[in-house]
């Protein structure tokens, strides 16, 4: 199991996680359209640190333009040209149906526009789960690793959506070595009312736990954020859970919530947000030109392990 709730303040909390990457083989990665500086040098950095080798799909002169203009070494990486970045979706995701990848990674195109080739159901990557995002957080001050979800694809999500959610959730945290997750189910208060629909939806996931429609997880909600992370404020209100004020998965009500609160810690608390989508047939970076280094090289590191956890993972000697 990786050990980051001893982190030193100086020091990222992604160090394990990039550390655990670099102990597997680099996976093969279809970088989608890195047609801009930022994505570009995300997934070459990303290959420099041995955790991705990437296959680059876009126009191949722009690609190698980009690359020209800001000093990029593009080795011999594969180039796959195709005209622009709607066939670059395309592309990517024919590629990783053939079994050529094992992770997709965005590059300088909308997340809706590569998310609606991996979502196609004929064409696609989708599988019997709902694919989801998760935040992987590294905030500063806080002893463990908060992972936020879903605050990037599922807007209003349902019980059965947040079903998936919180599952995706709770195999990528075990599926990179963090042990056994700590899940709280978010509202604004942690008594149950018909006045707060999100009460009563986490009161249902946590009975759907103790019924084993979700596994690998210790769940409890719903509970405030307060009441969530910090075990003062947990106490005070007289909760008992071994959640409660100790949680390191935040299941949030929807996808506004969320945002705002992975926005809130990266921008007030100087927090690292790293993130991937799960739930399609391969994991899913989606990098942000927000993003710092740390952040790209985090998330990598997380897609790689789980891939490196998936059977028949493709993947390329050291």
């Amino acid at each position: 199991m990786i050990d980051l709730s001893t982190s030193k303040p100086e020091q990222s909390k992604y160090d394990g996680l990039i550390s655990a990457a670099r102990e597997v083989a680099p996976a093969v990665t279809i970088v989608a359209h890195p047609c801009d500086e930022t994505s570009l040098r995300g997934a070459l950095e990303a290959a420099e640190n041995r955790l991705i080798v990437p296959v680059l799909v876009g126009p191949a002169a722009k690609i190698q333009a980009v690359a020209a203009e800001n000093g990029l070494d593009l080795k011999d990486y594969e180039i796959v040209d195709v005209p622009h970045s709607h066939a670059a979706a395309a592309k990517a995701v024919v590629l990783l149906r053939e079994g050529k990848g094992v992770l997709l990674m965005k590059g300088s195109l909308h997340t809706d526009e590569l998310m609606r080739d991996v979502t196609a159901s004929a064409t696609g990557l989708r599988t019997e789960r709902r694919v989801s995002h998760v935040f992987v957080m590294d905030v500063p001050g806080h002893a463990d690793t908060l992972f936020i979800t879903d605050a990037a694809i599922n807007i209003s999500p349902d019980l059965d959506v947040k079903r998936d959610i919180v599952q995706n959730a709770i195999d990528l945290w075990t599926t990179v070595g963090l042990g056994l997750p700590r899940v709280a189910i978010l509202s604004a208060v942690e008594t149950v009312t018909t006045k707060i629909p999100s009460t009563i939806e986490a009161a249902a996931l946590c009975k759907m736990a103790e019924r084993g429609q979700i596994t690998g997880g210790v769940l409890d909600g719903p509970l405030a954020f307060d009441n969530a992370i910090s075990p003062e404020a947990a106490r005070i209100k007289g909760l008992t859970s071994p959640v409660a004020g100790r949680a390191q998965i935040l299941v949030v009500p929807d996808l506004e919530a969320g945002n705002m609160l992975a926005k809130n810690l990266t921008f007030l608390a100087h927090a690292d947000a790293a993130g991937i989508v799960l739930g399609a047939r391969v994991p899913i970076v989606l990098t942000s030109r927000a993003d710092s280094v740390r952040s790209r090289l985090a998330s990598c590191a997380v897609a790689t392990l789980s891939a490196a956890a998936r059977p028949r993972a493709t993947q390329v000697a050291a």
